[in-house]
């Protein structure tokens, strides 16, 4: 691999970002990125001052997932009195088993971050492996393993983004977990938190899967997030991120799953995540 080939990644997203500028409103620049998982849309239809932008206009890859929008949403998150914090938000995003190579999968945080986020929230829909877990929790991401077989940092390392060999002894920011349990406590409900397993989809987990992510510590399992997260923290951004619990792990329950029911938790929990978001986002 040459040089050329790792910096024609830096090119892409400075592209990307000069058409997020120019289709945004005037002199808006995003601080807080946010990334909603399967369901958990209708937050972006939450901002005040609202611009929301189809994928395919902006160059971002389009999920083929029901559930998965495909909507960048920019606008602000503020009680009265407040400053405003001014949002991006991702209603939607593809996984690397639509058929989307590596660096599509993680292309729009990217870019958002090259843009201007320094934050990231990062959601999923997410299947409990942890007994306790139950549908409609919410659940912290403290840590993660990466089971997916790949990574977003394989590859050329371009050092103006960031370092080839990046920590991860604190993936989830230290800081950004502790407002989002204050932020939890001022909704009223008690957050849950856990290790989140990272598989590759698009089948759900066998009940042998479950008892070995069980052994291995995950709390939880879904088939996002970590890519994100391994390109978020390459390029310095700083990362909390939530599940929704939306079913029991196969083997857990004699019930089988499907992607309808992940779908109805997602809508019943909508209030208490739209709630919660907007408390942290205001603090971050």
């Amino acid at each position: 691999m040459t040089i050329a080939a790792s910096s024609d990644l830096r090119s892409r997203l400075d592209a990307s970002v000069a058409t997020l500028v120019a289709r945004a409103p005037k002199g808006f620049v995003p601080r807080v990125g946010v990334v909603l998982g399967s369901g958990l849309g209708a937050f972006g239809d939450t901002l005040g001052e609202l611009t929301k932008i189809p994928y395919g206009e902006i160059g971002f890859p389009q999920s083929g997932v029901v559930g998965h929008a495909g909507n960048l949403c920019l606008g602000t998150i503020g009680a009265p009195g407040q400053s405003r914090v001014p949002v991006a938000c991702m209603q939607g995003r593809v996984h690397a088993y639509e058929g989307h190579p590596a660096d599509r999968v993680v292309f729009a945080v990217r870019a958002l971050a090259r843009w201007g986020c320094t934050k990231f929230v990062i959601t999923n829909a997410a299947g409990a492996v942890n007994t306790a877990l139950e549908p409609g929790d919410l659940m912290l991401m403290t840590d993660h393993l990466n089971l997916m077989g790949w990574s977003p940092l394989s590859g050329p390392n371009d050092d103006s983004l960031g370092a080839r060999f990046v920590d991860m002894s604190v993936a989830y920011d230290v800081e950004m977990r502790a407002q989002a349990h204050e932020a939890a406590h001022d909704a009223g409900f008690v957050l849950r938190e856990g290790v989140y397993g990272g598989l590759p989809g698009p089948s759900y987990e066998t009940p042998a899967e479950i008892r070995m992510l069980r052994v291995l510590g995950a709390d939880a399992v879904g088939m996002s997030t970590v890519p994100e997260v391994l390109a978020l923290r390459h390029l310095g951004a700083r990362v909390v991120a939530i599940s929704c619990v939306t079913n029991k792990g196969a083997g857990i329950t004699k019930q089988l799953l499907d992607h309808k029911e992940v779908q109805e938790v997602a809508d019943r929990t909508r209030s208490r995540f739209v709630g919660l978001l907007e408390r942290l986002i205001t603090r971050l």
